[in-house]
């Protein structure tokens, strides 16, 4: 009984807390570890939208306690524009944090503080999983995910951690990491959470105006026309129909648009029967680079 109160008090004081270093985190997660608390993580890079609030809220429902995790991991970009302008709202997140329940810890370390002296990433191999798309198009991107992933998980120990399917490739990536470092936390894919109109939220939206809002409603609108022709079209003709409506769209700079089962996630332009596939695209716009996919059948 006096166990139960002291983690009561524990979880009462730390509630929406936000720590900045792995050694006050573990001061509060180890005792919880111990009386049997359920952890949830959603990890994160800040700037928080309905998605991110949609994973939290999954989490709360799950778990005992949610640690949300804010930084922003300079490993995973191989463009440092774009780390540099990505958006940076701490104060907001925590706030916004706030209104969605008292059961949740802030972890916003800093650099040094999850990677030591060194902040660099270690390789790994995920086969083709990580060949294609994103690995492609971003060399390092996914050394950089998995590294901070592993390194996030080493200081939060978490039963749960959750991750959108916006991302899939990634969350694909993670799910391998966790099978290859044989760590006993559940991952558990959330759906995309979209605008009423389709549009994927996403951090950088914060980087588009009004009119560029509306025109990055292409990404989703192209994903829609491909689901819904599945059946009638084969593949390239898929992909030919997405190309032509970026050509028609010159504000966008198409990066790539592919049709890939799940399981290998390796780009085909054949469709096998029993199979599941989905559409990934990447796409620049006013120098902000946008991503969306859409499971086809």
């Amino acid at each position: 009984m006096q166990i139960a109160v002291n983690i009561l008090i524990l979880l009462d004081f730390y509630a929406m807390t936000t720590l900045h270093t792995q050694e006050e985190l573990q001061a509060i997660i180890s005792p919880l570890k111990l009386a049997k608390k359920r952890i949830g993580l959603v990890p994160t890079m800040g700037a928080l939208h309905q998605g991110h609030l949609s994973l939290v809220t999954r989490s709360l429902s799950e778990c005992d306690l949610t640690v949300v995790s804010i930084f922003v991991n300079p490993t995973q970009f191989n463009n440092t524009d774009d780390l540099a302008k990505y958006p940076r709202h701490l104060d907001r997140d925590t706030a916004l944090l706030n209104q969605l329940s008292d059961d949740i810890i802030v972890f916003a370390p800093t650099a040094e503080n999850i990677y030591g002296t060194e902040v660099t990433a270690q390789k790994f191999d995920f086969g083709s999983l990580g060949q294609h798309m994103e690995g492609q198009h971003r060399p390092g991107h996914f050394d950089g995910v998995a590294t901070v992933v592993s390194l996030l998980f080493d200081a939060v120990t978490p039963d749960r951690a959750y991750f959108g399917e916006k991302d899939y490739q990634q969350l694909r990536i993670i799910e391998t990491l966790v099978k290859i470092q044989q760590r006993p936390t559940v991952i558990v894919p959330c759906p995309i959470a979209r605008s009423h109109q389709g549009l994927a939220l996403s951090s950088r939206n914060e980087r588009l105006d009004q009119k560029q809002l509306q025109q990055a409603l292409l990404l989703s609108q192209v994903l829609k026309q491909a689901h819904q022709s599945f059946d009638s079209k084969n593949f390239q003709d898929l992909k030919n129909t997405a190309i032509s409506a970026f050509n028609d769209a010159p504000e966008f700079e198409l990066e790539y648009f592919e049709i890939a089962d799940v399981e290998s996630l390796v780009p085909t332009s054949t469709k096998e029967p029993n199979k599941k596939y989905r559409a990934f695209i990447a796409a620049h716009l006013g120098g902000v680079r946008l991503i969306d996919n859409l499971e086809l059948n």
